[in-house]
């Protein structure tokens, strides 16, 4: 069984930083594009960072300059380092998992998600 698991999220004021951490299990994780989503109450799900294993890494324009994504395959861990946290990242974080051999933002292109993690930053 997939499992996804995030943690680090909680409440910053805007300028702080936080780091997500999402710990996988049950999946070949050096194998597989871990990504990084964000959603707010009646908007889409929207793509924030993905790397491949390769450490290939993809950034959504509203965010690079300010967010990092690293991997550590030994722990089947994907991080999002995020500085500079302004109020419109507020949102539930998400990580996912895809096993597509090209990256992709979209997110019908990810198989296994985790429960996700608030980020609220307070202006």
């Amino acid at each position: 069984q997939v499992q996804l698991v995030e943690s680090g999220g909680g409440l910053v004021q805007a300028g702080g930083s936080l780091r997500l951490s999402c710990g996988a299990s049950g999946l070949t994780f050096s194998t597989r594009i871990m990504g990084w989503f964000r959603q707010v109450p009646g908007k889409e799900r929207e793509f924030v960072a993905s790397i491949s294993w390769r450490d290939s890494i993809d950034f959504a324009n509203a965010v690079k300059g300010r967010f990092a994504i690293s991997r550590d395959n030994a722990k089947n861990t994907v991080y999002l380092q995020m500085n500079s946290l302004k109020p419109e990242d507020t949102a539930v974080y998400y990580c996912a998992s895809a096993s597509t051999g090209v990256m992709f933002r979209a997110a019908d292109k990810y198989d296994h998600w985790g429960q996700g993690t608030q980020v609220t930053v307070s202006s």
